[in-house]
Formats: C-alpha cells, structure tokens, sequence
C-alpha cells in the first residue's frame, strides 16, 4: 500500500488535483474521471492497480503532449531558420558581422554562398541562386538578380549577393508565416468544435452509467458491492475521452503544418476542413493563369520590308517607351546589330510612338492607328484577326505608305496552369474564369487551359456578382486572385486564396488561404489535403469510440480488469495520435 501511494503522489498529484478541483466545480472533465477511479480502487483495497492506473494514464498524457509538440514544433522550428547574425555595410565601405535583429531598414547585407538569408531585402549587386522552399514550398531554386526581392531563411546557392533589407526582424515574410500558422493553430476545425460538445456530454453520462453499475446491480440484482463499484471504476476508466479529445487538435495542427511545408498558409482548421467541400473555383487570369507579364511571342516583317531594317526600326521605337507593350518588343527583339537612335519622338496617347529613324519617320502603333492611316489590306486584317482570336496584342510598324512589320505580345501561361486545371477537375471541383480583360482574350486563354465557363469584361463589381451567381449554381466556392484587385469577390466566396503572395501584407490579411508562390498547383494540394484531414479525422474519431464500445463491453461481461482497461485507452490514444501524424508526411503522389 505504501509502495502503492508513493508511486500514485509521483506520477499524478498534479492529475489527481486538477480532477478534485473539477469536481468541486462541478464539472466533470477526464482527470476527474481518473481522480475517481484511483480513489474508488484504493478504497477497495486495489492498491497495485490504482497505483499502475495512475502511472500509465500519467505516461499516456506524457507522451500525447510530446506528439502534439511534435506537430507545433514542425512549423516553429521555421524560426530556427534565420541566421542569427548578418554581414552588414559600415558607413566606410567596410563589412561587420551584427546580430540579425539589430539591422535596420536600408541596410545592405552581403550573403556569402551556402549562406541563408538574414532578413528580407531586395538584391542590389550580385546574381545567384536561391533555394526558396522552406517560404515558398518551390523545390527547384530560383535565379535571382538586381532587382529582385530575396526571403529570410532562404538559402543562397550560387554566387555572392548584396541585399538591400526591405523588412526588419519580426516583420519578414517568415515572421508572419509562423504567426498565421501560430494563429491558425489557435482557431477550431468544424470537427474539433463537436468532438468538444460531444466531450462535454459524454463524459457526464459515463459517470452517470458508472454510478449507476455501482449501486442498482447490489440493490436490483444480488451483486456484491466490491464487484459493482470495481466494475465501475474500469468502466470509468474505459470510458475516459483522452484518445477522442486528442485525435483533433493534433490532426489538425498536422494538416495546418503539412501545408505551411509545402507554402500553403491556410487560416485556421474552419477553411482547412471547409476546401473538401468546395464544387468550384473562380481563377483570375492576369497574375494566376498567366504570368501578368506580357511577353513578345511572334513577329514578322510585312510585304517587301528588309527585315533587320524592321527589327532595327522597332527596337529603337520600343525601346524609347515605357508602356508595357513597347518595353515586351524591345526586350523579344534580340539584335547583334547597333540600335539607331530616334529623333522628334513622340508618344501618341491610345495609339503608339512615332519619331525618325535613319531619317525615315515611322510609327509603332496599334491597330486602330494603322486603319486611321489607311494603310490596312484585307491580307493584313486577316493576319490581325489570327492572331486577336488566340489572344494577343498586336503592334505594328509603319512609315508613311506601308505596313513594315507586325508584332504581336500576349501574357502567356503560367507553367504547371493547364496540369493545375486538370487536377481541379479530376477532384470535383469546376474551376472558371473571371477576368477584366476582353472576352476574345479570356476565350484563348480558356482554352489553352481547358476552362470551358470563361467571363471577361469584368469590373470588381461585376466579378462580386459573378460569385454569387456561381455560389447559386455550385454551392461552395472559392476565388482565387492577387488578395489586392479581387478583394470584394475574394471575400464573398466561402474561401478565398491568394496567389503568389510571398511578402505582399494585403494578400496575408485579405485570403482565408495564401498560396506563398505563384503555383495554381498547391490549390488542388489544399483541397486534396482538406480531404485527407477530414477523413483522418473520422478515422480516429471511429477508432476511439470503436475501442470504447468493445472493452465497455466486455467490463459489462466481467471480462476487463482495470489494468486492461488503462491499457486499452492509453492505447486508443497512441494509435490515433499517430494516424494524425501521418499528415506531416505530405500527400500522395506528390
């Protein structure tokens, strides 16, 4: 009996108190359960098995802790990333190693190769190779080079880098990863929410059950009133939550975990659970589909034009302008030749440029300024519809009689959007397009993609109705877009994703999911691994009630002792703890 007591104060005073103080409260938690059922066998003289009871239920909540730890600590360990110290420009040119935290904004740090990143900045001499995957979840590393912004935490591959910092210690990008996981971690799942209701009912009516096998079978039945209140203790014991209240928080931290790894940032279990259900999805096109950069993809000199003449001409036109379709043709055409200069140039407001090149005036101009000249030919229209049918812009060069050369630019796809689309359809979900560019551009890009429900022209206004009308048609929803210009839609959708949004603030604070890099891919992984949670999640809630229902049986029969009683929830709990850890190993095939 001494034995036994000692070993009950060492492994579960702490448990044993919080049980009384719950009792006292009226308020019948699981350490209360336990708390009964160790006074209950001491009483009756069940000294060694009170004492192991206690002992094992001790060491089972030892090790659940570790395993939901385990499950947290997979995404704080991000923070053991950044490099505690950085190498920082003195004002007299000279490098000095400082603690990272002490840099301020504007600073310039130089990052050697093999090196991480320190803080977030953007690179100011140097070109390299960054490893962005413990932000971003890319795994093949990134060119960087003047001009470019670089993430804390990310590793350098290639050549040396100075960085200018863009964001002190606390504000990077990985600072607020690990504080939306952090605060997503905080929030309860759907699933989670009712195991906690279901908890707060069942556990009363065990103990109700439990006393009442203690005292009707002596009263009604002729049993011996060890043996009832003994079968009542294991039935108490049996009967004890741990494997079902744990089965939840520790899946879903997993899944919560499992997608910060892959740079998937999903705001709390509610949107982790609710992607399982969504039936479609609205894509922007600009910046999510495509590349939102608009790129030269065909030329052509036109009639009798020389065509380095053409190349010449258009390249020092493009070249004088700012205009996102000039700045496309100048950085397309490649030439070893000299550019000539330009001379009385001129933008033209809604048309194009013009000046005199070589002593020749020319003009680079759309379409439109073309047909006011006169100098279009059906051969030339249908050349221009060709290319307008796919979804490009056209350009065209032109002196004062002909039509020179033809230049088209189109913002072309994203690698991986069509693979991404086809993904969404094999799991359900219909994915359509709403854009604010023309519908002869969106149609192209549709179909490149394989999207058949294509909508352009569209105002924010218009993109919130077409939401609505969508949610009328599928049900649950999702937009997906740049956080910024698809705000209203994104926030009347049931889930709202944010694409490529790797150190933009708004795109964090406006998306119930922030996809870190630009790939379309990780949001079939998001509703993939919605799925698999969900299902996780009513695995180990079956398991635990399942083993419950077979050793409550066998209590009834006289069957189960005490100790096996202890060792078939510790068990329970074992078992479902490692099925929701099973998470953190990613998904399938991919």
């Amino acid at each position: 009996m001494a034995l036994a007591a000692v070993a009950i104060a060492l492994a579960g005073t702490g448990i044993y108190l919080s049980g009384l103080r719950a009792l006292r409260r009226g308020r019948l938690g699981i350490d209360t359960l336990m708390a009964v059922a160790v006074t209950g066998a001491s009483l009756i003289g069940q000294w060694p098995e009170a004492a192991m009871v206690m002992a094992l239920y001790a060491l089972a909540e030892l090790i659940e802790h570790k395993a939901a730890d385990r499950a947290r600590n997979a995404i704080s360990g991000l923070m053991a990333l950044a490099p505690d110290e950085a190498e920082v420009q003195a004002a007299d040119g000279s490098w000095q190693r400082v603690p990272a935290a002490s840099v301020p904004l504007d600073a310039i740090v130089r990052i050697r190769p093999g090196e991480r990143v320190p803080l977030d900045g953007q690179v100011s001499a140097g070109r390299s190779t960054i490893d962005q995957a413990s932000v971003t979840g890319e795994s093949i590393p990134v060119d960087k080079t003047v001009g470019d912004p670089v993430f804390a935490a990310t590793v350098n591959q290639g050549g040396e880098l100075q960085v200018r910092v863009t964001a002190v210690a606390g504000q990077t990008t990985l600072d607020r990863i690990i504080e939306a996981v952090e605060q997503a971690q905080e929030s309860r799942a759907p699933t989670q929410r009712f195991v906690e209701r279901f908890a707060a009912i069942y556990t009363p009516a065990v103990f109700i059950a439990a006393v009442a096998v203690a005292v009707l079978p002596p009263l009604l039945m002729d049993w011996a009133w060890l043996d009832a209140i003994y079968k009542a203790l294991v039935l108490l014991v049996i009967a004890c939550p741990c494997a079902l209240v744990i089965s939840t928080p520790v899946t879903v931290v997993s899944g919560l975990t499992a997608a910060a790894r892959r740079g998937i940032l999903i705001k709390g279990g509610t949107h982790l659970e609710g992607a399982r259900r969504l039936r479609a999805i609205a894509l922007d096109k600009t910046g999510t589909l495509t590349q939102g950069k608009p790129v030269l993809v065909h030329w052509q000199p036109w009639g009798d034009a020389d065509p380095a003449h053409v190349q010449r001409a258009a390249s020092a036109l493009a070249g004088r302008s700012d205009h996102p379709v000039s700045l496309a043709i100048a950085k397309g055409l490649t030439t070893t030749e000299a550019i000539p200069g330009v001379d009385s140039f001129e933008a033209l407001a809604g048309r194009g440029v013009r000046g005199v090149v070589d002593g020749l005036p020319l003009v680079l101009a759309n379409h439109r300024l073309i047909e006011e000249q006169g100098l279009c030919s059906p051969a030339l229209e249908a050349l221009l519809a060709e290319h307008e049918a796919q979804g490009r812009t056209l350009t065209l060069l032109a002196d004062e009689h002909a039509v020179l050369g033809v230049f088209a630019v189109a913002d072309t796809l994203k690698a991986g959007s069509r693979e991404a689309v086809a993904r969404l359809k094999h799991l359900g979900v219909t994915p359509v397009m709403l854009t604010g560019d023309n519908p002869s551009t969106a149609r192209a890009v549709a179909d490149q993609v394989g999207i058949t429900d294509a909508r352009g022209a569209l105002l924010p206004q218009d993109k919130l109705a077409a939401i609505r009308d969508l949610q009328q048609r599928h049900g649950v929803i999702a937009m997906a877009g740049d956080g910024i210009n698809d705000a209203p839609a994104m926030a009347q959708a049931d889930i709202g994703f944010a694409m490529g949004a790797a150190g933009t603030d708004i795109a964090m604070e406006t998306a119930d999911v922030v996809i870190m890099n630009d790939d379309l891919g990780r949001i079939a992984d998001t509703v993939a691994l919605s799925r698999r949670t969900h299902a996780l999640l009513w695995q180990n809630i079956a398991l635990a009630l399942g083993i419950k229902a077979v050793f409550f049986a066998l209590a009834i029969a006289g069957q189960a002792t005490m100790w096996m009683a202890v060792f078939a929830d510790m068990g329970a709990s074992l078992l479902v703890v490692a099925n929701g850890l099973r998470l953190l190993r990613g998904l399938p095939g991919r």
